[in-house]
């Protein structure tokens, strides 16, 4: 299951999340998506990350089979405008990066391999 939800008032872009979310973590995987703005993602990263300042994404475990994403709505926006990508793409990779942090993977070239693969799958 996917919940979406959004403390923005900015409509988020329609990426496939779903079919990432399955793809990466299964369809018996809760996963909550929420899109938050810069103040939400601040106060987030300030409390569990000690680190008082906003970021693009945030993935936290809740279990083995449970996690929630929140997804910095305007900063996506931010970013992908200076990467030259579209919304879309660019909130589907921060989604999918996300997705693979709860899956356990870490930062490095197989994490960057398939995010790659599944953007070209999917977006």
């Amino acid at each position: 299951m996917l919940a979406i939800a959004k403390t923005v008032r900015t409509s988020p872009p329609r990426a496939p999340y779903k079919e990432i979310k399955r793809h990466i973590l299964g369809s018996s995987f809760e996963l909550s998506l929420v899109f938050v703005g810069d103040a939400y993602m601040r106060r987030l990263n300030t409390q569990y990350r000690k680190k008082n300042r906003t970021t693009n994404v945030l993935a936290f475990p809740l279990s083995k089979t449970e996690g929630e994403i929140f997804i910095n709505l305007s900063r996506a926006y931010k970013e992908a405008h200076g990467l030259g990508m579209s919304a879309k793409k660019y909130t589907a990779y921060l989604f999918a990066h996300a997705c693979l942090h709860l899956k356990g993977y870490k930062h490095g070239e197989h994490m960057e391999a398939q995010e790659h693969a599944i953007l070209k799958k999917y977006t």
